[in-house]
């Protein structure tokens, strides 16, 4: 990913919450979310000195950047290390299914194998079937950790997926 794809993985992410979270986390949060200002966001993070993250997207000729994975250090400290999570993974809506997540995911797992990790992790919505197929079919499965992190002043419940690599 280069500074100039920011603009575009703002679309697919804020795309990529209101498709994969409608239902799931308060319908208010998902119509404020602004491109613009995820955007604004992502720079200042890229630009932060302490940034650990990689950042991947898949490209498509004809459409330009179509999906998006970041990644780096896990954050949680009782995953033995050396690990690392996924903390994102997101694809142009009109696209999942055509094998730009398995490709980014394949990608994703490469690099984390490459910075010299031996498991992933991530962590997924409780009631986000889709995703949570997605990630059982890439290898990973629910390691029983679960947590609850407030949206829009709303309870929503994730569990976490490792895998080995």
């Amino acid at each position: 990913m280069t500074d100039a794809d920011v603009d575009a993985v703002a679309e697919i992410r804020v795309a990529g919450w209101r498709e994969a979270y409608r239902g799931l986390v308060p319908a208010p949060y998902l119509a404020a979310m602004n491109p613009a200002a995820d955007a604004a966001a992502h720079r200042a993070r890229r630009a932060a000195a302490e940034f650990p993250a990689v950042e991947l997207v898949a490209e498509a000729p004809a459409d330009g950047v179509v999906g998006w994975a970041c990644l780096g250090p896990c954050r949680d400290a009782d995953v033995p290390a050396p690990a690392g999570e996924l903390y994102a993974l997101y694809v142009r809506p009109a696209l999942i299914g055509t094998g730009v997540g398995r490709a980014l995911c394949a990608a994703a797992l490469d690099s984390a194998r490459q910075r010299g990790d031996a498991r992933l992790g991530l962590w997924v919505l409780r009631e986000n079937a889709r995703a949570r197929r997605f990630y059982a079919r890439a290898g990973f499965a629910a390691d029983g950790a679960e947590r609850v992190d407030p949206v829009d002043g709303e309870a929503v419940a994730e569990v976490r997926y490792v895998r080995g690599l």
